[in-house]
């Protein structure tokens, strides 16, 4: 997190100061939603639905663990959703299929996490419309289509919106970029399906919780090869984090009863050899999402810890019976 992101999350001179550039930034926004709404700007329908999901505020809140736990549910009930995603810290710009094998520095690390995990097509863009077609012209079995992010992409037409929230972090202090973390003013809650919330006790109206578990850890130079935190007694151990909110990670080494030394990166951050050349490290941790950019010069003793999302039922029941309108 950088130092301005620090400053978000709470009320100081330094965001007072940003305050006009944030009312501007909110006047654009808002002019650039009432031309979608009004029709000067275009809106385009895919052949199939669209599930969007994304999130009001920058940085993480668990939107790719929840597009996999979509992906997997729809499956279950028999149909063949795919994915698309902008491909955030990745080079390329024009739609692209991503595979397991994908470079993450060409393609992002989230999208590659997502066709290693997800079992379903998954294809990048910045134009989220074009990813879309692409991805249904070379799968047309494909009957579904979930966008991880794009809550702002406003020129894909969507079935269902999803807008998650970091239970921890909430909004910051409730401000628009540049003087806080948020990319629309939180009454654009209002006009979603539903709210997830990430790590929260209690949901908000029209919410439910979502929770990430994880026992299992797997070594990166060897994909066969698990582990559990039992097997890392005793160790000395170093953790990694470069994600959106690393100190979540952190503690759920601590709540599986881990000690490590922890060391925070940018989210997104291009990985290096010699970034993990840690003195003494019997073990080093990680998340998947830095796992993927790691693996070409992974060691044996590297370890991502897999981690899988818990939602309330409820939020499928409102899918399922959304896609059935459609």
């Amino acid at each position: 997190m950088s130092w301005l992101e620090q400053q978000w999350y709470r009320h100081n001179l330094w965001t007072v100061l940003l305050l006009p550039l944030s009312w501007l930034f909110g006047l654009l926004t808002a002019l650039r939603r009432l031309a979608y709404r009004t029709g000067l700007k275009r809106r385009q329908r895919l052949p199939i639905a669209v599930i969007v999901v994304g999130n009001i505020s920058t940085g993480g809140t668990g939107k790719t663990p929840l597009v996999l736990w979509i992906a997997e549910e729809l499956r279950k009930h028999g149909y063949h959703p795919g994915i698309i995603s902008r491909g955030y810290g990745g080079t390329n710009t024009q739609p692209q299929e991503i595979l397991a094998s994908s470079n993450p520095f060409e393609t992002g690390d989230e999208p590659v996490l997502l066709a290693k995990r997800s079992a379903c097509p998954v294809w990048v863009g910045r134009d989220r419309v074009a990813a879309g077609l692409a991805l249904h012209s070379a799968h047309p079995d494909c009957n579904v289509i979930i966008s991880d992010d794009g809550l702002q992409h406003y020129a894909l037409q969507r079935d269902y919106e999803i807008a998650v929230i970091d239970g921890q972090r909430g909004f910051g202090n409730g401000w628009l970029i540049p003087a806080g973390p948020l990319r629309e003013p939180t009454s654009r809650l209002r006009q979603v399906n539903a709210i997830v919330t990430h790590g929260a006790i209690t949901p908000p109206s029209r919410g439910f919780n979502m929770h990430l578990r994880g026992t299992t850890f797997r070594n990166l130079a060897d994909s066969g090869k698990v582990a559990t935190a039992l097997d890392f007694a005793g160790l000395h151990l170093h953790a990694i984090a470069g994600i959106g909110n690393p100190q979540r990670y952190f503690e759920q080494l601590q709540r599986m009863g881990l000690t490590v030394a922890a060391h925070v990166f940018p989210d997104h951050h291009p990985y290096r050899a010699e970034d993990l050349q840690f003195t003494g490290a019997d073990a080093i941790l990680m998340t998947e999402k830095d796992a993927v950019k790691c693996m070409d010069f992974a060691q044996p003793h590297w370890w991502a810890l897999e981690v899988n999302a818990e939602v309330n039922a409820g939020l499928l029941e409102g899918i399922l019976k959304k896609l059935e309108e459609s």
